[in-house]
């Protein structure tokens, strides 16, 4: 089946980035939202993105018009009833989107595929509502849609070979890297992120360092682009800590996942990042660290703990996210280098770093701390007991 025309559902940020992915591609998009503000506010940001890349010389004036034509801007989800791809990007609530799939369905095609979006929620919980579940599938962009290579492709246990193949095949013709991942909570990368921030925000608690020392112990010594608390302010800590706090749920309470309350109360005091002027740093009104100069410890030992600390707690939970299945070890990679750019891959950051010395890190957090939180992974024991490396092809 050949992808010729795209809904998209809701012309949010997010919607908006798809749109403009699937009609650069060659897509026919039909972009749909109840609100006549947020359609006209998602052509005016696309209007002003494309003549951007004009004047950049990334596109051409006629490449410009082709992209914006492509696209259709509906209030009524009837006007959808001609897509052979339907991809949901609205509000994070389960019950909102069931109700939405189900009048979908009564409108679009026996064939149409019928995809969300979301970043946590169950697939198969999703394509429950509908009475062809089979077409149901998890079609997961980052934001920013148009920049970020990564889409993570979610099968629920209902979703049919043939939905997930061409939802593959659609995205990878579409220019994007395509990761395919379990229906599990927070899928590749917001499982196997958590520890990028968990664990910080674990080393603040105890006292060890400040926001700005951790920051970057990450960014001078690990070469990430952002540190956690930079990230969780740019994210947002209303968002991330709703994601943590989903995902540890969703896990059944298992410690690896146990949001922190250092976050919970600065989102509960409204200190959500940029967006708010203050998280954990403060933010002038054009969104930079405000103070001149954030204090911090110039300790290289000190640095050094804390980047190990936080890399092998990432590394062990990409090598469970292997261990259970929730994905292939190339596309765990690519996922956290594609979706969150993260500067190595973690399973090649494993063998570079030793398996040994991934156990041995794992083993002495938990001889130090006795919580089931920094338990080893049964994967990394093995490969180490074997002489094995995981050998992710770069």
């Amino acid at each position: 089946m050949n992808i010729k025309k795209t809904g998209i559902i809701g012309a949010g940020t997010m919607g908006s980035g798809i749109a403009q992915v699937a009609s650069t591609a060659g897509c026919k998009v039909k972009l749909f939202d109840l609100n006549q503000d947020a359609l006209d506010k998602a052509k005016d940001s696309l209007e002003k993105i494309m003549s951007r890349l004009v004047e950049k010389g990334r596109i051409t004036s006629e490449e410009k018009t082709r992209i914006q034509n492509n696209i259709s801007y509906v209030n009524s989800l009837k006007e959808l009833a001609d897509s052979d791809l339907t991809i949901e990007a609205i509000v994070e609530n389960l019950d909102i989107k069931k109700k939405v799939f189900q009048e979908l369905e009564s409108y679009v095609s026996d064939d149409c595929i019928i995809a969300s979006n979301t970043s946590s929620l169950s697939i198969a919980s999703i394509a429950s509502s509908l009475n062809k579940p089979e077409r149901c599938v998890g079609i997961h962009f980052f934001n920013p849609a148009p920049l970020m290579k990564l889409v993570e492709v979610i099968p629920a246990i209902q979703t049919s070979q043939e939905t997930l193949k061409i939802s593959e095949d659609t995205i990878k013709s579409w220019g994007k890297v395509v990761a395919v991942a379990k229906d599990t909570p927070g899928f590749i990368v917001n499982r196997v992120a958590r520890p990028f921030y968990g664990e910080a925000l674990r080393i603040y608690e105890e006292g060890i360092a400040d926001f700005a020392t951790i920051d970057h112990a990450m960014k001078t010594v690990g070469s990430f682009r952002m540190g956690p608390f930079e990230l969780m302010d740019f994210i947002g800590n209303d968002v991330n800590y709703t994601v943590t706090e989903t995902v540890f749920t969703a896990f059944y309470y298992d410690p690896r996942y146990k949001p922190a309350f250092t976050q919970k109360r600065f989102a509960e005091a409204g200190y959500l990042g940029r967006k708010s002027g203050r998280g954990y740093y403060k933010y002038d009104e054009s969104g930079r660290v405000s103070s001149s100069a954030v204090e911090r410890s110039e300790d290289t030992a000190l640095a050094e703990m804390i980047f190990e600390r936080i890399l092998i707690m990432l590394i062990n939970e990409a090598a469970d996210a292997l261990f259970l299945n929730i994905a292939n070890a190339e596309d765990i990679d690519n996922a956290m280098t594609k979706g969150v750019n993260y500067p190595k891959g973690l399973l090649a950051w494993a063998d570079e770093k030793g398996i040994d010395w991934c156990v041995e890190k794992m083993d002495a957090l938990y001889d130090e701390y006795r919580e089931d939180r920094y338990r080893c992974s049964p994967l990394l024991r093995r490969m180490d007991n074997n002489g094995l490396r995981f050998e992710v092809a770069s």
